[in-house]
């Protein structure tokens, strides 16, 4: 049996005999398998589920939180200090090893709730496969669970059911399947069972039936080929789960900026250290160890102990204002990625279409009218060309066409908590959306017209038809049919033309076809309609045939389409603003895709092909995906190529779409972007970003919240680390001038530090942290989208943002040592006080420093005065932070743990007015820069 089943699979079942297939599978098409065989496949091939992959275990996800360069030096400062402290005891606690710890701590736990929400992709995938299923073995029918089914096993679906595995279709009857889910096709395929010679993509195996896809009408019998992993949904999985994980630039940004520091630390402490050893006289291991207390000291001031933190709950927040604007976040870096994009990948159908078959035109004998409004919600006009009612012959004509498209019909139109939905055939649900808006009502239809007889649609007669009785007319039965415009016109032999029924000329005939080809070629569906009257002697008969569809009165042509989504061409043209290119790519087919993407403004209409792309080479993929914008007919693996053919050439991809067959590439992309109500399970869980409300122009909204966030992010990252710097400066030159500013004198002759390493931690955690979470909720600035996307190499941090970090750097520095010098005894500036009191007013200057420039940081540009008060949470901070300093000051406890004596009110404003340069400095700077450029459009942030 093994060797049966490997020819199968290899000589592709759609393409042999449904006999064949059997034959090669030991089955049979009427009995099924036996229970003992089945037992017997199902130990031999395993169950018909997807292969989890399995999570790392806990203290690995524990550890991964550690794995940064900031942490590591956090740690390796804390250890520093933890072993001075045993070595000193000159405090009662560890006082710096606990802050730095309880921080890498925080950091940690937060980076470890994330990753608990961790890809459940191939889950989402095993919850697709429907729970039972139904079969045939030992001849008879049973339900199973569908993990039991194996190869070989005969499995029946009807309307309405989910395929458990990929099946080779042995018998049809009017079946229809859903698979926009794996291939993106909109419209439900029609299948058959006839061998299909050749080797065709997944969109086109008629013949074939797959796992996770759904049947719409009609019902088959169908023999099982593969299961589990061999499905093509397991195939996906398989993808799915080898798709590497991607960095997003933040984080790639944030890891330079932290070796950035190391290296500065490791630099400035070793230069400290050497100058001390080499100037001081340094003997005996206590003072060696209060050398080493140093360059703990430095550490603290240099690297940012809240940058980790504070990023998370900056994006948090960002995940908050993205949920407003109907962006779900699932992964928090996500949120500045967006904003970088450059490329957006979109699916089409459902993502810039509603996937609501919407009835566009209709053409009758008087000539062509067109519905206003899409979708299934009934609301829309109708109007004839050049925009006049529809009146007259015309009228008359459409009403009589609309009626046999709304009782030639199964589906039903139905509202539930004011959304329109269709259940049945979109088709059809189409048809009656149209005749709802051209004034035809459910009620009035269904006194008058009473079903009593139907011929099912079927592959080979491409007609459906229902036989009605009249109510106006007693005794009266008409016949109403609906199909493919070819195979009806030959059933044809008159035309209505008002209320008159007229001969059908083959002059006509030509003009119908011409009229036909010219909708098909604008996308459009086509159906045509007709009606015909039984003879009286047929009122009685109980059962119809094919055989009432001929002498037809046709009626006319409907041309239907998956329309764009409203909002879809602006939201393109305003990403195109903003430096955004749109890609469409889709299983659909390539005419459909190119008539969409023409009318949304999104290509010129040339499309490629999937099978265009199959034979290119990867140079030559690269040269196509920077010139054609619409992809049609591609399966998942084109997907994935021409998401990383668009990576290669340094573009930051966003992908969105809705369907399994979506999942690899929202994987792999930069950033992916699911459907919240149509997207499949799988879709959203291998998605970054998911849209509550699945619309396209939602994604625009959210690359403009995304671009305002990452501002927001180099707002905070110029506060701090201008704060930083200031601190590393003020310690370096305080140690280098110990003398000339009297710290020396003050120490009895040997080195005082400026400030204590505790005083920096407090700064660093605590003053600096409400402010700088503060800026992340900072207003968009103006015109943020008028400016191109950051480009992919950009860092975070640039030149002219690192030129203001070191003026304002200088300025703290300065002030703060001027204050020091001013308060001891020797010096450049005469004092009186103890090295504690001008600890403590250095301490409150530095704070007070930073408190000041943390409306420098709003912007690089703009003046701190402009939009003062736009952002009450930042003046909230500055006023927390001023009251926590405060209690520092003068909480008794406190003052032992850090150092600090009391002020005085004149000590707190000479502390603000020098505190307050930081401010008016930067703002001269930012008024000479601004007219140098007078005439540009300053940066944003």
């Amino acid at each position: 049996m093994d060797s049966t089943m490997s020819r199968t699979e290899a000589a592709e079942p759609h393409r042999q005999t449904a006999d064949d297939v059997l034959a090669a599978l030991d089955s049979d098409p009427r009995s099924g398998l036996t229970q003992r065989q089945a037992r017997q496949r199902l130990d031999r091939v395993g169950a018909n589920a997807l292969a989890a992959e399995s999570p790392p275990p806990a203290w690995k996800k524990i550890l991964a939180q550690f794995a940064n360069v900031l942490v590591i030096l956090l740690l390796v400062a804390a250890l520093i200090s933890a072993g001075l402290w045993l070595f000193e005891r000159d405090s009662a606690l560890p006082f710096e090893a606990m802050a730095i710890f309880a921080i890498v701590l925080l950091n940690a736990a937060m980076g470890y709730i994330q990753d608990a929400r961790a890809e459940q992709a191939v889950a989402a995938l095993q919850k697709m496969s429907a729970a039972h299923a139904t079969v045939v073995r030992d001849g008879t029918r049973q339900s199973i669970l569908t993990t039991e089914i194996v190869p070989g096993d005969i499995i029946l679906v009807e309307e309405g059911d989910t395929v458990p595995a990929d099946a080779r279709l042995i018998e049809a009857v009017s079946l229809q399947m859903a698979e926009a889910p794996l291939t993106g096709e909109s419209l439900p395929v029609t299948k058959a069972i006839a061998p299909i010679p050749s080797d065709v993509p997944l969109g086109d195996r008629r013949n074939m039936i797959f796992s996770g896809t759904a049947a719409t009408y009609g019902r088959g019998r169908a023999v099982v080929v593969a299961t589990g992993m061999q499905t093509q949904i397991g195939r996906i999985a398989g993808m799915l789960e080898g798709a590497p994980e991607e960095t997003t630039p933040l984080q790639r940004e944030l890891d330079k900026v932290g070796r950035l520091l190391g290296t500065i630390v490791v630099v400035i402490a070793v230069v400290m250290i050497a100058t001390i050893l080499l100037v001081e006289n340094v003997q005996g291991i206590s003072a060696i160890f209060d050398v080493l207390i140093l360059g703990v000291a430095l550490a603290v001031a240099a690297i940012p102990e809240g940058l980790p933190a504070i990023v998370t709950a900056v994006l948090a927040i960002g995940v908050q204002r993205m949920a407003k604007r109907h962006a779900i976040i699932r992964h928090l870096a996500a949120v500045e990625t967006l904003g970088s994009a450059n490329v957006v990948a979109s699916d089409k159908t459902g993502t810039l279409t509603r996937n609501e078959m919407t009835v566009r035109v209709i053409v009758t004998a008087s000539g062509r009218a067109t519905f206003g409004g899409t979708g299934y919600d009934p609301q829309g006009g109708l109007s004839a060309d050049g925009g006049a009612a529809v009146d007259g012959d015309q009228l008359a004509e459409t009403l009589r066409a609309l009626t046999a498209a709304d009782r030639a019909n199964n589906a039903a139109l139905v509202e539930r908590d004011g959304r329109w939905s269709v259940q049945g055939d979109p088709t059809e649900g189409a048809l009656i959306v149209a005749a709802r808006k051209a004034g035809l009502e459910r009620e009035a239809l269904d006194a008058r017209f009473e079903r009593v007889g139907e011929v099912p649609f079927s592959s080979e007669r491409k007609l459906m038809s229902t036989v009605h009785s009249d109510g106006d007319e007693p005794g009266r039965l008409v016949v109403l049919t609906k199909g493919a415009p070819d195979v009806l016109l030959e059933r044809c032999s008159h035309e209505l033309a008002g209320n008159e029924v007229r001969p059908l000329s083959e002059t006509r005939r030509g003009e119908i076809a011409a009229l036909n080809d010219q909708l098909a070629g604008e996308a459009l569906r086509t159906l045509g309609l007709a009606f015909r009257t039984l003879p009286e002697e047929t009122a009685g008969t109980e059962a119809f045939d094919d055989g009432i569809e001929g002498d037809l009165v046709f009626l006319g042509l409907v041309g239907m389409i998956d329309p764009p989504r409203d909002e879809a061409r602006a939201a393109i043209e305003r990403a195109k603003a903003a430096g955004i290119r749109p890609i469409m790519i889709t299983g659909d087919h390539p005419v459909t895709a190119s008539v969409i993407a023409a009318e949304l403004g999104l290509s010129d209409g040339r499309a490629a092909t999937g099978a265009e792309l199959e034979a290119m080479s990867e140079e030559a993929l690269d040269d196509t995906v920077r010139e054609v914008s619409v992809f049609a007919r591609v399966s998942p693996e084109h997907k994935l190529r021409i998401v990383k053919a668009l990576q290669r050439h340094s573009k930051t991809v966003a992908m969105t779409g809705d369907g399994v067959n979506d999942a690899p590439a929202l994987k792999t992309a930069d950033i992916g972007i699911a459907m919240g109500i149509t997207g499949t399970d799988v879709s959203k869980q291998s998605a970054d970003i998911v849209l509550a409300d699945d619309n396209f122009a939602s994604i625009v909204a959210a690359v403009e919240e995304g671009r305002a966030i990452y501002a927001n992010i180099r707002k905070f990252l110029r506060y701090l680390l201008s704060s930083n710097i200031g601190e590393v400066m003020t310690m370096f030159f305080g140690v280098l001038l110990a003398e000339a500013i009297g710290l020396t004198a003050a120490g009895g002759g040997g080195f005082v530090l400026p400030l204590l390493a505790t005083q920096i931690l407090w700064i660093n955690l605590v003053t600096d942290g409400a402010p700088a979470l503060a800026l992340g909720v900072d207003p968009a600035d103006a015109g943020v989208m008028r400016q191109p996307p950051r480009p992919r190499g950009e860092r975070v941090i640039t030149p002219a943002m690192w030129a203001g970090i070191l003026l304002v750097g200088l300025v703290m520095a300065a002030g703060t040592l001027i204050v020091l010098d001013a308060c001891l005894p020797g010096g450049w500036i005469e004092g009186s006080g103890t090295i504690v009191y001008a600890q403590t007013m250095a301490f409150t200057t530095l704070t007070l420093f930073q408190l000041f420039n943390v409306f420098n940081a709003r912007s690089d540009h703009t003046s701190a005065f402009v939009g003062l008060f736009a952002n009450r949470w930042l003046w909230a901070a500055v006023g927390l932070s001023a009251v926590l300093h405060a209690t520092v000051v003068y909480v008794p406890f406190l003052q032992a743990a850090f150092s600090t004596t009391n002020l005085g009110a004149a000590d707190w404003l000479f502390c603000a007015v020098v505190a307050s340069s930081v401010l008016w400095v930067r703002e001269a700077g930012k008024f000479i820069g601004r007219a140098l450029v007078q005439g540009s459009r300053p940066a944003a942030a």
